[in-house]
C-alpha cells in the first residue's frame, strides 16, 4: 500500500511571545523573551515567582459571558489557536469538505488545572459540600473537551481523542495524525495542544520536584539552555495548532502548503520516571527512526528544534544523542531551544515547536537560543546552538523533538513541500 503524502497547510498559535501566528513568527526570529513576575496568585511563599505567561489575552474578545464560564483558559487557548489554524488553512471555504473526514486530536499535560484548584478550594471552604461543585467542573477540566469543543463548534466528525505523553503530548498527536492520513482513514486533521498550567497548583507541584528554575533575582535570564548555570525550566502556557491533511486532499482545494511533514517517530525509555537515560539511548533510537520514516539520511536535516528545556540533566542527555545520530554533519546543522523564550509549554510545547520548525523553513531563517552567558564544558561548545540571535540558513529539513516524564519520546520531520 503507497502511503499517502502529508502537508501542514495551517497554523496558529498563542503563545507568551505572542497571540497569533504572526505575532509569534515574529517574537521567535527577534529573540522575545516571554517570561515575567506571576501576577495571578500571591507568590509569597513558592520557590519560583515567575513564568512565561500569555499577555494581552481577553477573552471576552473571543467568547461570549456564556462561552467564558464554561472553559478553563486551557479551553479557551486551544479555541483561539484552533480558530486561526482553520482561518489560516481556508479549510471552510471548500465546499466539498467532508468533515466526516476531518479529525481532531487536541491535548494537554495538565488539563483544566486551575478549574480543578478553582472547585476544590469551593469545596473544602464550605465545609465540604458537594453543592458547591459547579455542573462545569468536568467539561471545564478534562483535557479532552478542547477537541470535543472544536469539533462541535465546526461539525469536524471524524478521528476525535486526546494523546497523553506528558511534554511529547502535542508531537505524539501530531504523529498519530500522520499515520492516519497516510493511511487513508482522514483526509484532514487539526492537531494541537493547549496548557494553562501556571496556577498554585502548577507552579507548587513542579517546584516541589526541583524541576523550576529558582533564579527570582533575574528571571527574565532564567530559561537558560546549555548554559553551564541553568537550573530548571521555565513554566510556560498557550496553545498552537496545524492543519494538516493529505497532498491529494490539498491540492483538489488548492490549499497554500507551507511544509510537508515528513515522517516521525515514537518510543520510551524505560529508565526512569522523571530523569533521561544519560546517555540518550532511546533518544538515539527515536531520531533514526524519524529520519527512516521520512525517507532521508541524517546529513539531510539542517536545524534542529530540541527539546532543551533548560534543566542540567536533559539538556546533556539530548545533546550527546544528537552527536551520536548526526555524527561529524552535527557541526554543519543548527541547533536552538525555542524554551529560552517560550518556557515549557508542557503538552503544548511540541506542536508550538513544530510551528517554530515551519517557521524556519519558509524564513530560511533559525531562531535563537537567548539567555545564553556561559559555556558549560559537558557540551562540545564548537556545535552551533544558535545562541543569542538568529541566524540566516538555507534550511531545506527541520527536525523537532520532544520528551516527557514517563520516558516518552518523540521526533518529527517536516521538510520544504517540493511537488
Amino acid at each position: 500500500m503507497e502511503w499517502k503524502r502529508v502537508v501542514v497547510t495551517g497554523m496558529g498559535a498563542v503563545t507568551p511571545i505572542g497571540n497569533s501566528l504572526p505575532l509569534f513568527s515574529d517574537g521567535l526570529m527577534q529573540g522575545r523573551n516571554g517570561c515575567s513576575p506571576i501576577s495571578t496568585f500571591d507568590t509569597t511563599q513558592f520557590r519560583t515567582k515567575f513564568a512565561c505567561t500569555i499577555k494581552d489575552f481577553h477573552p471576552e474578545d473571543f467568547f461570549d459571558r456564556k462561552e467564558i464560564k464554561k472553559l478553563d483558559p486551557f479551553g479557551q487557548y486551544a479555541l483561539v489557536s484552533a480558530d486561526e489554524a482553520i482561518k489560516d488553512a481556508a479549510l471552510l471555504d471548500f465546499p466539498e469538505l467532508n468533515k466526516n473526514r476531518v479529525g481532531v486530536l487536541f491535548t494537554s499535560g495538565f488539563g483544566g488545572v486551575k478549574t480543578f484548584e478553582d472547585e476544590l478550594f469551593q469545596y473544602f471552604s464550605n465545609g465540604r459540600n458537594p453543592r458547591y461543585f459547579s455542573p462545569f467542573f468536568v467539561p471545564r477540566m478534562l483535557l479532552d473537551l478542547a477537541g470535543g469543543n472544536i469539533s462541535i463548534k465546526y461539525g469536524f466528525k471524524g478521528i476525535n481523542f486526546s494523546i497523553v505523553a506528558a511534554c511529547a503530548s502535542s508531537t505524539s498527536a501530531l504523529i498519530d495524525a500522520l499515520n492516519y492520513i497516510r493511511l487513508g482513514k482522514a483526509d484532514v486533521v487539526v492537531v494541537g495542544g493547549s496548557e494553562a498550567s501556571v496556577t498554585e497548583v502548577g507552579i507548587g507541584a513542579f517546584g516541589a520536584m526541583k524541576a523550576l528554575s529558582e533564579r527570582n533575582d533575574n528571571p527574565l535570564s532564567a530559561s537558560r539552555p546549555f548554559d553551564l548555570d541553568r537550573d530548571g525550566f521555565v513554566m510556560g502556557e498557550g496553545a498552537g495548532c496545524m492543519v494538516i491533511e493529505s497532498l491529494e486532499h490539498a491540492q483538489k482545494r488548492n490549499a497554500r502548503i507551507y511544509a510537508e511533514l515528513a515522517g516521525g517517530a515514537l518510543n520510551a525509555d524505560a529508565y526512569h520516571i522523571t530523569a533521561p537515560h544519560p546517555e540518550g539511548a532511546s533518544v538515539i533510537q527515536v531520531m533514526k527512526e524519524a529520519l527512516e520514516d521520512a525517507g532521508i539520511t541524517a546529513d539531510h536535516i539542517d536545524y534542529i528544534n530540541v527539546h532543551g528545556t533548560s534543566t542540567p540533566l536533559g539538556d546533556i542527555a539530548e545533546v550527546k544523542a544528537i552527536q551520536q545520530v548526526f555524527g561529524n554533519h552535527a557541526y554543519d546543522l543548527n541547533i536552538s531551544s525555542t524554551k529560552s523564550m517560550t518556557g515549557h509549554l508542557l503538552g503544548a510545547a511540541g506542536v508550538i515547536e513544530a510551528i517554530a520548525s515551519v517557521l524556519s523553513l519558509l524564513k530560511n531563517k533559525v531562531p535563537p537560543t537567548i539567555n545564553h552567558f556561559t559555556d558549560d564544558p559537558a557540551f562540545d561548545n564548537n556545535l552551533n546552538f544558535t545562541f543569542t540571535e538568529a541566524q540566516d540558513k538555507n534550511i531545506n529539513a527541520v527536525m523537532s523533538n520532544n520528551f516527557g516524564f514517563g520516558g516518552h519520546n518523540a521526533s518529527v520531520v517536516f521538510k520544504r513541500f517540493e511537488y
